[in-house]
């Protein structure tokens, strides 16, 4: 799987904006997605991740077997 560096910045600005939502990452088999309309299919968009320090401690943790 190829991994993609995250940009930290603090301020964003676009232009041409059509809308936006909010929705919450949920797993998806080894990996993550984040549910959108199906309007937007091919459509060019952009994830921003928001800071947010409770959410660093409710991270899914691996049932591992031992």
């Amino acid at each position: 799987m190829k991994i993609i560096n995250i940009e930290p910045k603090k301020e964003l600005k676009l232009k041409n904006i059509a809308g936006f939502l909010k929705s919450k990452v949920t797993p998806y088999g080894t990996g993550a997605k984040v549910d959108c309309p199906k309007r937007y299919l091919w459509q060019k968009v952009y994830l921003i991740i928001l800071e947010n320090e409770s959410n660093k401690s409710n991270r899914r943790k691996s049932k591992a077997k031992i």
